[in-house]
C-alpha cells in the first residue's frame, strides 16, 4: 500500500535556532501567524558566512522582522545597535519577550511599517539592512521595489543590504534601484541576495 505523500503546503517551524555568536543554539519560538515565514537555517548560515562571523560594532536594521531571527543573529555576533521593525502587534509582543529574555541591550523593537521605518532613517548610514518582506504569493513587487529604494537611502555607502524574495532579482533590475549584486543563492522557493550600493552619481 502506498503511503500518502506529505503535503507541500509551506508551514512555519515552531522554532528557529540562532546559529552563531553569544546566543548560539538558543531556540527562538515562532509565533503562529498567517504568512510568517522564518528565513531557513541554511540560508541564514550562508548569509552570515558572507557577512562574516564577527559583526562587532555594526549597526543593523531588520525592516520586516517577523521572528527576529536575522536581527537577533546579527546581535548575537556582536552588532551593537539592532532595530527590529514589525507592524503585527502579536509579533511585536513576541519580539519584546525574546529580547528581554536574552537581555539584548543593543536590540530595539519598534512598531511600524518596514519601508516607512527605512525612509525615516535616510542618511543614517546603517552597516547592514535586512529585507525579508512578506512574499504575498509573488504579488508584492511594488513592496520589494519600495523597500529596496528606502534601504538604499538608509545604508552607508560601504554597507550591505540582504534581500530575500520569491524570485531572483537581476543585476539590471537592482542597478536601477542603486545596487550591485554581490552574492546570490537559492534554496527551494527562496531566492536570497547580498547587495552593495552603487556609488552615488
Amino acid at each position: 500500500m502506498n503511503k500518502p505523500k506529505p503535503s507541500r503546503t509551506a508551514q512555519a517551524p515552531h522554532e528557529v535556532r540562532i546559529i552563531g555568536g553569544l546566543w548560539k543554539r538558543t531556540r527562538l519560538p515562532v509565533a503562529d501567524r498567517p504568512g510568517l515565514r522564518p528565513t531557513p537555517s541554511r540560508v541564514r548560515e550562508t548569509l552570515f558566512n558572507w557577512l562574516g562571523q564577527d559583526l562587532s560594532g555594526c549597526r543593523c536594521i531588520d525592516a520586516f522582522a517577523g521572528t527576529g531571527a536575522l536581527g537577533l543573529e546579527a546581535a548575537s555576533r556582536g552588532a551593537v545597535d539592532v532595530v527590529l521593525v514589525e507592524q503585527d502587534s502579536a509579533l511585536l509582543a513576541h519580539l519584546s519577550r525574546i529580547t528581554t529574555q536574552l537581555k539584548a541591550a543593543g536590540v530595539r523593537v519598534e512598531r511600524g511599517d518596514g519601508v516607512a521605518a527605512l525612509r525615516q532613517r535616510t542618511g543614517q548610514g546603517y552597516d547592514v539592512v535586512f529585507l525579508d518582506p512578506p512574499f504575498g504569493d509573488g504579488q508584492n513587487e511594488a513592496l520589494y521595489t519600495a523597500a529596496l529604494g528606502a534601504a538604499r537611502q538608509a545604508v552607508r555607502e560601504e554597507g550591505l543590504v540582504y534581500l530575500e524574495a520569491p524570485r531572483v532579482w537581476s543585476q539590471d533590475e537592482l542597478a536601477v534601484l542603486g545596487f550591485q549584486l554581490h552574492r546570490q543563492g537559492k534554496a527551494g522557493a527562496v531566492a536570497f541576495h547580498l547587495l552593495r550600493p552603487l556609488p552615488a552619481a
